[in-house]
């Protein structure tokens, strides 16, 4: 019913707004005829909202943060180089006087890539010493630790009364895992890492080096990876509970069935046909990364930088870090005693503790699906 003496207009009132005129579900009284529907008499500008959303996005620049993990010789280092184009991380050739980590070491390195305008903050953690250990238990701690250990440093600046206008993202938005290409199925180890990370953040793992394996011998080892992460709940990016609509999931669909990757890095160019290329050169001739004849190389480029780069942060932030966020917030045993203070216990020293597995979904659609 209108409240009586009230002149507005409904299109002036939020959709949550109190005195908007909603019909009693104990009448089946039509709508009124004087509540005509919002209709635009002219041009207003609201597209050039599209264009501020830009300028400010190219003045701040983006960030993104990603790890690569995989047994020392499967090219991680030039795959990074690959990606981007660029001298991110100095390869080192195994057994040229580089001695082998005993422990398993974290490497990060940041650069700034600027192209036609667009600023990009990229931070790239390497895990030299990851499955290099005759003995390999709880050799993903670190990085398990690591992973969360910068949740903590966000939630610690976000639940500050005085907080920075824009606060430094460190967080790791995504995690390419690199298979060794045995050709044979994924290794315990693999299986124990990916159950325990695809939690915690975005993974996508890739058949690393997959120029040693034939077209066929390279299908079979997708296949049956794939069977591995569906027999042991291993949720991969792009997740099937998270595609928004039919077009996600029409894109998505095609991605799944694509992963793992088969790729070949190469950071040095080669004349083929007259024309520079990137590739690994061979006896029997080159390999271009960028050819999908030869690896898949540009699909793992698409997904990361080209068509999923800010679903990835999307993801990191509103399901991986949300579930940090309430977990920590719950173990911390206190409510919060007034208006913008907040009662956390410090960090413990142990922070692989991994929340369970996605208590918060975000964008769920799709409740038909089957969860392990």
């Amino acid at each position: 019913m209108d409240r009586p003496g009230d002149d507005r207009h409904p299109c002036a009132l939020g959709p949550m707004d109190p005195l908007r005129w909603s019909p009693s579900p104990c009448t089946s009284r039509p709508p009124s005829p004087r509540t005509p529907p919002c209709e635009m008499l002219g041009h207003v500008g609201i597209e050039a909202v599209l264009e501020q959303l830009k300028i400010k996005a190219m003045k701040m620049g983006f960030e993104f943060n990603i790890m690569v993990v995989g047994q020392s010789g499967l090219g991680k280092s030039t795959m990074v180089n690959t990606l981007f184009k660029s001298k991110m991380w100095k390869s080192t050739l195994p057994g040229l006087g580089v001695p082998m980590p005993q422990t398993l070491q974290l490497q990060s390195v940041t650069h700034i890539i600027e192209e036609n305008g667009v600023k990009l903050k990229l931070t790239v953690t390497d895990t030299p010493g990851f499955g290099d250990q005759i003995n390999n238990d709880k050799c993903w701690d670190p990085i398990l630790g690591y992973i969360n250990g910068q949740y903590e440093r966000y939630l610690q600046e976000e639940i500050l009364i005085t907080r920075q206008r824009h606060i430094p993202d460190t967080r790791v938005h995504c995690c390419v895992y690199f298979v060794p290409p045995t050709g044979h199925c994924l290794r315990p180890l693999d299986i124990e890492f990916l159950q325990r990370l695809c939690r915690t953040v975005n993974v996508v793992p890739v058949i690393a080096r997959a120029d040693s394996l034939t077209i066929e011998e390279r299908e079979a080892f997708r296949r049956r990876i794939q069977h591995d992460l569906r027999a042991h709940c291993i949720e991969v990016y792009p997740q099937k509970c998270f595609d928004e609509d039919i077009n996600d999931r029409i894109l998505n669909s095609k991605i799944r069935d694509r992963i793992p990757f088969a790729v070949v890095g190469a950071d040095q160019e080669h004349l083929v046909n007259g024309r520079c290329v990137l590739g690994r050169k061979t006896k029997w001739g080159i390999i271009e990364v960028e050819n999908m004849a030869h690896c898949e190389f540009p699909l793992l480029r698409d997904l990361l930088i080209r068509s999923h780069l800010q679903d990835l942060k999307d993801i990191t932030h509103n399901v991986h870090y949300e579930n940090y966020r309430v977990f920590r917030l719950n173990q911390s045993h206190a409510l919060p005693r007034g208006p913008g203070w907040v009662n956390l216990a410090p960090a413990p020293a142990d922070l692989t503790a991994t929340p369970g597995p996605w208590k918060v979904r975000w964008q769920a659609h799709d409740s038909s699906d089957e969860e392990c």
